[in-house]
């Protein structure tokens, strides 16, 4: 059974659902949750702290599926991370405005000031590149070496997706994921090329 702080936070994702974030109200939330208006400012102290913990909620649940992703076997982590990101911003605006920095009217956003985010308690949601940050330090943890780059990659190709949407279909997500490991796949090649010897044109090598 859902805490109560778990039922408003759904609650408030079903209001927005319906709503911009500017027209919905907190006795609307505690409505659609079940409890009293009461309950909610002492779960969350003002919109501005709702708003912060659902921001948060998107982003721990963006990380754990990386987290998910990153158990894959080691040659399909960079695409299964890549997979799991344009899915995610795909299907949780939330997520794509964390990943992205680009909010779109009616979303809910961060607000930064000392003392805005109410009884949300712990960090305030990510920016992008604080974010980013948190996902590459689960890739260089679950990779190495050349894995490591083939994951940057990965996650620069899947931003680039997620910025300039793909439809959402099995085809196109099969199209985008070939693209992944083929551009991943090449451009360690090329690091590897670049890093060793050079060959003059008797095919000696030239240190």
């Amino acid at each position: 059974m859902p805490t109560a702080r778990q039922a408003l936070l759904d609650a408030a994702l079903r209001a927005l659902a319906d709503r911009p974030w500017r027209a919905v109200r907190m006795v609307d939330v505690a409505a659609l949750a079940g409890v009293s208006r009461q309950t909610l400012y002492n779960e969350f102290g003002t919109k501005g702290g709702l708003a912060g913990a659902l921001l948060g909620r998107a982003a721990d649940g963006y990380l754990a599926g990386v987290d998910r992703a990153l158990t894959a076997p080691a040659p399909d982590r960079p695409a299964a991370v890549a997979l799991w990101t344009i899915r995610a911003a795909r299907q949780d605006a939330l997520v794509k405005a964390l990943l992205t920095g680009h909010w779109t009217e009616g979303l809910p956003r961060p607000d930064r000031r000392p003392g805005s985010r109410g009884r949300t308690g712990g960090k305030p949601a990510p920016a992008p590149d604080e974010l980013l940050a948190l996902v590459r330090e689960r890739m260089a943890a679950a990779s190495h070496g050349a894995a490591a780059g083939r994951c940057e990659i990965a996650l620069r190709l899947a931003l680039s997706c997620v910025i300039v949407p793909v439809p959402g279909d099995d085809a196109t997500d099969s199209r985008a994921l070939r693209l992944v490991r083929e551009a991943s796949r090449e451009a360690v090649h090329e690091g590897a090329g670049l890093s060793g010897p050079s060959r003059t044109a008797g095919g000696r090598s030239r240190r």
